[in-house]
């Protein structure tokens, strides 16, 4: 026997689904007005100035570097200015914001205020607009050999280091070379052509403190005059406004400890 069939009656999916939708709201207009330094090397006899872009924040990702994307691309297609991962590892935006030198990438959009100021790396020759020259910079860290050092390498296995000695290097290899520690220093404005620097000084101690390096004595008499050191003041600019957290004056007071114990 065949069992009866039930009539059912049809679903109106398209009209059930109409109603599932939910009806999009839309966000408030948040304004935020952001003054940045602008100079153009091509037009030399015109002063640097701070020119003003207004835009909605609620249509703008949450760091100062989505702002200044967004004003690049859909404002002012001329602003210049560096960046490339937008994880805080390349360090390629760092520049001066509300008075900090930071990460673009790192540091949030202040929503509770209406305004924010941003500069290039201070006490640095400009490229344009908020791109600093770092060439001395980046020779000063190439004068202290920031690689490791040892004519007798393990021939037959990798070169072995204990847990203990690899502890040491924690807080130095991570420098990523921003810039901000060194443009943040007054003893680095006033002899950046002599004194190396919060970031290239903890570069050369960390190489210093590897138990791989075989020419540590050679690094620390590079280091025995009254400049290239010894400018330092310890007043601890660097460690406040490292955006990776470092501590670069620890490792200039640990050179100083171990050139004073010979």
């Amino acid at each position: 026997m065949t069992a009866a069939r039930v009539a059912r009656p049809a679903r109106a999916f398209a009209s059930s689904a109409l109603r599932a939708q939910a009806v999009p709201t839309e966000k408030p207009v948040l304004e935020k007005t952001f003054k940045i330094y602008r100079w153009n090397p091509d037009e030399p006899d015109k002063k640097p100035t701070l020119q003003s872009y207004t835009i909605d924040l609620n249509q703008c990702g949450p760091m100062v570097l989505d702002a200044l994307i967004k004003i690049k691309n859909e404002v002012d297609p001329t602003l210049t200015f560096r960046r490339s991962c937008r994880e805080g590892i390349c360090g390629s935006c760092a520049m001066n914001i509300n008075g900090q030198n930071t990460l673009a990438c790192l540091c949030r959009i202040d929503r509770d205020t209406k305004e924010s100021k941003i500069y290039p790396l201070p006490h640095m020759y400009v490229v344009k607009d908020l791109v600093p020259d770092l060439t001395l910079f980046y020779k000063q860290y190439k004068s202290i050999e920031p690689y490791l050092k040892n004519d007798n390498p393990p021939a037959d296995r990798e070169f072995l280091q204990s847990p203990e000695d690899r502890r040491k290097l924690d807080g130095m290899y991570e420098c990523i070379l921003c810039a901000c520690c060194s443009t943040s220093c007054p003893s680095y404005w006033w002899n950046q052509d002599e004194y190396l620097g919060p970031a290239t000084l903890m570069a050369a101690y960390r190489w210093m403190a590897d138990s791989r390096d075989a020419y540590k004595a050679q690094r620390k008499e590079k280091l025995q005059n009254e400049m290239s050191l010894y400018r330092c003041h310890t007043i601890f600019n660097c460690a406040r406004t490292c955006p990776k957290g470092l501590n670069p004056a620890a490792a200039i007071a640990k050179i100083k400890l171990e050139l004073a114990a010979e």
